[in-house]
């Protein structure tokens, strides 16, 4: 029988919500779920898209695990109404969940502080590009919607046609779009907990990028943990990230993406601070490589609004 644990008192996970990436986190947060209430806590399930967030308070919820991705839960939208309500929640306060969420804001505070990260143009909606200019710039491009998360509205383009189509798109999703420099080389995930970084985990995919298929439905996606790096990379990546992430302004837990180019060198893609919980998950990945089961991992988290 699982021993009671009362110091965080009664628990909301909230999970679902509205965003585009409802699906990802129905799954995170019943993870998470399953994850408190093995370890003994009293939590519950809940969902705003279909609830009031002021319900909570009936509830008599003591704090709130977040578990929501993308817009309304990762933007500093809900960390807002929860700091409004007076109710202690995971992860990073508004400012850090709403300029880690900004990839276009991210990488001008990346440029500015001097931190390497692959050149890049925004593309605004209602302004109008020179999709040719931009291609005869960067020759080939990574299309991003600046406020989607798991991969969403992004795609690769090697020609103007390629680079009109995937504006099109993703302009359906934002109205500021990142077009950053292709990086043909390795990709990396390092994990935030606390003030500690885990181990580098790559991954790698025939998918091209690591794109929402190759992240929750596939098979041939394979994950190294740790890294295949020397000792040297591996401290200065996990370095720069810790500087990115406390750039923006996030605490608590959270994700970094990184990517090494053909030459060797590492550059900065995004900062997650609501990053997926799943069987599938990078994190808990990560924390299982430094010695944490999933339950010790979400207790973790949770410890840090006490």
């Amino acid at each position: 029988m699982t021993q009671v644990n009362t110091q965080f008192g009664k628990v909301a996970v909230l999970l679902g919500g509205n965003s585009a990436e409802r699906e990802v986190s129905l799954r995170s947060g019943q993870a998470v779920l399953n994850a408190l209430q093995n370890s003994g806590i009293d939590a519950i399930a809940f969902d705003p898209q279909s609830r009031s967030l002021w319900e909570l308070k009936e509830l008599n919820v003591d704090r709130v695990f977040i578990a929501l991705h993308g817009r309304g839960g990762e933007d500093g939208t809900v960390q807002g109404a929860l700091e409004f309500m007076n109710l202690p929640y995971t992860g990073s306060n508004v400012l850090g969940s709403a300029l880690a969420m900004d990839k276009v804001r991210c990488k001008h505070l990346f440029k500015s502080a001097g931190l390497s990260t692959a050149p890049y143009t925004v593309v605004d909606a209602k302004k109008g590009f020179d999709a040719k200019a931009i291609m005869d710039e960067f020759k080939k491009v990574m299309v991003k919607p600046s406020h989607e998360g798991s991969s969403i509205g992004m795609a690769q383009a090697s020609t103007t046609q390629e680079l009109e189509d995937a504006l099109a798109n993703a302009f359906k999703f934002d109205n500021q779009v990142l077009v950053e420099q292709w990086i043909t080389g390795r990709e990396f995930t390092i994990t935030v907990l606390g003030d500690d970084v885990q181990p580098v985990i790559e991954m790698t995919t025939p998918n091209g990028f690591y794109d929402y298929q190759a992240k929750y439905q596939s098979n041939t996606t394979q994950y190294h943990c740790p890294a295949d790096l020397s000792e040297q990379d591996t401290k200065y990546l996990q370095a720069i990230s810790l500087d990115a992430f406390d750039l923006v302004g996030a605490s608590g837990w959270g994700r970094v993406d990184a990517m090494q180019d053909e030459q060797g060198n590492f550059y900065l893609l995004e900062v997650n601070t609501v990053p997926g919980m799943t069987e599938k998950s990078l994190v808990p990945m990560a924390a299982k490589a430094n010695g944490a089961t999933f339950e010790q991992l979400v207790v973790r988290i949770l410890e840090q609004t006490l």
